[in-house]
């Protein structure tokens, strides 16, 4: 088999990545040896690969998918808003600078067609099988002629189109139709059909629809996947956490001490790779919630700061709404904090940024001995250590550099009293770790929690993994969907107009 397939939808959040990952995991069930594809990916949520290339963190769960390794090619351009009209431009996993939207799409965009291009050749020559994601949707008219992450690529890679639509939020038909006529003629010759997803009652009731549409648009439906909780995986932007929701929405073991734990998750501006704490709300007896005003803080028995793309803005922000004051209490009251990259700065004594906010110096909370300027090179590794006494892995992005004047070492940054600090992501994904930090959480909370001994956050991402692939074996056509991913579009579609605008 050599082949590839574009994974576009109606809307964004139609659940374009969940499919492809479904798609990936199904296909090296069959022995494919299959990769994954983003041309282009706007998120706050990134992964450093192990040669210390960022990329989305959607790709890397999607790799994960597919049994293989991430890398940059996965995922060759990666936007990182920085506000309403800016983002930094990440190339093949490293930042080459910040741009605006209308300098990104008035032609920055269209000169990297080529790398993303190459990049998806490099894939397509080393794999069986390629499965691309498509952004928002392809039929936006306004951004077609500059596009290399939908219609672009796929014309420029002869790829066929599959659409998904989310029929939970309606609308599905009419999307499903006009998305196809506000392509041109040659956009819509390689849509070959479309996916109905998150479908809930009798898919027979269904069935009536799905005909109509294949009698107007002459392109079939390749399946109609059926509403399920808990399937997302790491999520691109908003405030849904993946494996969170999947945790609170279906069955859980019940917690094994007589408490729980209550972790309140501070709802920053730009707030980046909140996925951090998906493996908290994997742990049975942990409930995890994000919060924006001091009171949630009160009943917390660990406050989580997260990682933010805008670290001077987040403490603003903090400061505006009171919060800054309430966890200035909590520490001097010896209740657990956590800050994590930007967060870990904002709880230190100054920051120096001349390079993200432009702000200068700036004091932060001075709840940890700690400095940070801003350097212009990003950090990105994957580090490994210990702390609590078990081994820690983890991952870096960051710009700003921090100098410890004291306090207990915690991974690369320092611990006082019940205020920890650090730069890694991903630390608490170490089970052994992530029980005893829980543990010292809870003597310091005064609960009764105790960590399940068994719970495995990567058994539990591989069963995620595992019920994606399943969905998209048990309903959709996947004789079809394998023609389709081998052969490409069908000859012969017809039409629909008006087609796109001149």
């Amino acid at each position: 088999m050599k082949g590839g397939l574009l994974v576009a939808g109606t809307t964004s959040d139609a659940g374009k990545s969940v499919v492809t990952a479904g798609i990936c995991r199904w296909l090296v069930r069959q022995g494919v040896k299959v990769a994954p594809f983003k041309a282009q990916n706007m998120s706050l949520n990134s992964f450093v690969t192990r040669e210390g290339a960022e990329i989305g963190r959607a790709q890397a769960m999607q790799a994960q998918a597919c049994r293989i390794e991430p890398t940059a090619l996965m995922n060759p351009v990666l936007l990182k808003p920085g506000g309403d009209q800016s983002s930094q431009v990440v190339l093949l996993g490293r930042p080459v600078g910040e741009m605006s939207a209308r300098g990104y799409h008035g032609g920055r965009q269209q000169r990297l067609l080529g790398t993303v291009l190459d990049s998806l050749a490099e894939l397509r020559a080393t794999y069986d099988a390629v499965i691309c994601e498509g952004a928002g949707s392809p039929a936006e008219i306004n951004l077609r002629r500059t596009d290399i992450v939908n219609m672009g690529i796929a014309r420029g890679a002869g790829l066929p189109v599959l659409v998904v639509g989310d029929i939970d939020r309606g609308g599905v038909f009419a999307s499903f139709f006009g998305t196809v006529a506000l392509l041109s003629r040659e956009d819509q010759e390689l849509v070959a059909g479309f996916l109905v997803n998150k479908f809930r009652g009798d898919v027979s009731l269904l069935e009536p629809g799905l005909d109509m549409l294949h009698g107007l648009t002459g392109r079939r439906t390749y399946g109609v996947l059926p509403f399920r909780h808990g399937l997302g995986i790491d999520e691109e932007d908003g405030l849904r956490v993946s494996l969170r929701g999947a945790v609170r929405e279906s069955e859980v073991a019940a917690p094994v001490g007589e408490d729980v734990l209550r972790v309140a998750v501070c709802a920053v501006p730009l707030m980046s790779n909140f996925t951090d704490v998906d493996a908290l709300a994997a742990e049975p007896g942990v409930v995890v919630r994000f919060v924006d005003r001091p009171e949630e803080l009160a009943d917390a028995d660990l406050v989580v700061v997260p990682g933010t793309r805008g670290t001077v803005r987040a403490l603003a922000w903090l400061r505006e709404r009171g919060l800054a004051q309430a966890l200035v209490r909590r520490a001097a009251e010896g209740r657990p904090i956590l800050g994590v990259c930007g967060g870990f700065q904002l709880l230190g004594e100054h920051i120096e940024d001349d390079v993200e906010s432009r702000a200068g110096h700036v004091d932060g909370l001075g709840l940890l001995p700690v400095r940070v300027r801003f350097a212009r090179e990003k950090t990105l590794t994957r580090p490994a250590g210990e702390a609590l006494g078990e081994r820690v892995e983890g991952y870096e992005i960051h710009h700003g550099v921090a100098e410890v004047l004291a306090g207990e070492p915690f991974l690369d940054g320092c611990r006082v009293g019940q205020t920890w600090g650090t730069h890694w992501h991903g630390s608490l994904e170490s089970d052994a770790f992530r029980r005893a930090f829980l543990r010292e959480v809870a003597a310091a909370a005064g609960r009764r929690f105790v960590p399940a001994p068994g719970t495995s956050f990567a058994a539990l991402r591989e069963e995620q993994l595992d019920r994606l692939g399943d969905l998209i074996e048990r309903h959709a056509d996947t004789d079809a969907l394998w023609r389709l991913i081998e052969s490409g579009a069908p000859r012969g579609l017809p039409f629909i107009p008006p087609g796109a605008p001149a």
